[in-house]
C-alpha cells in the first residue's frame, strides 16, 4: 500500500493505492483541507508625477515590463511605441492609441502589470 498527496485544480487529495491479487490497482481517496498559499505582497506601482491625462494606455495581458520608450511630457503620434511589455516571453510593443502627449508613465522598468493595468496616460 502507497500513500500519495495530489493536487488537483487546487483541491489538495491524499490517496492510497493498494494492489490487488488480480493485478488491478484499487484506490481510496479522500479530500484534505489545507490553506491556500498566499499571494506576495504586490508592490505600489510608482505614483505620476504629472497630472493624469484623459486617455489611457491599458495593459493588453499580464507581464513584465522591459523598457520605457516614451518620457513624459513628449509628443507621440498614433502607433509610435510607448514602452515594451514581455508576456510568454515575447516582447509586445505597447503604442500610442493616438496622437498626444505623455501626461504620465505609471510603471518602472521590471515592475509585473496585470491585464488592464493603466500603464500611461495621454492629453
Amino acid at each position: 500500500m502507497k500513500s500519495y498527496t495530489i493536487t488537483v485544480n487546487g483541491n489538495v487529495y491524499d490517496v492510497t493505492v493498494e494492489e490487488g491479487t488480480s493485478g488491478a490497482a484499487q484506490t481510496q481517496s479522500a479530500p484534505v483541507k489545507k490553506a491556500a498559499p498566499k499571494a506576495a505582497p504586490k508592490a505600489e506601482a510608482p505614483k505620476a508625477t504629472g497630472a493624469e491625462g484623459s486617455v489611457k494606455v491599458n495593459a493588453p495581458m499580464p507581464g513584465k515590463i522591459l523598457a520605457i520608450k516614451a518620457n513624459e511630457g513628449q509628443t507621440v503620434k498614433k502607433g509610435e511605441v510607448i514602452l515594451i511589455l514581455e508576456a510568454m516571453k515575447m516582447e509586445n510593443e505597447i503604442v500610442a492609441p493616438q496622437d498626444g502627449t505623455v501626461a504620465s508613465v505609471n510603471v518602472a522598468v521590471g515592475d509585473s502589470v496585470e491585464a488592464g493595468a493603466v500603464l500611461a496616460t495621454l492629453n
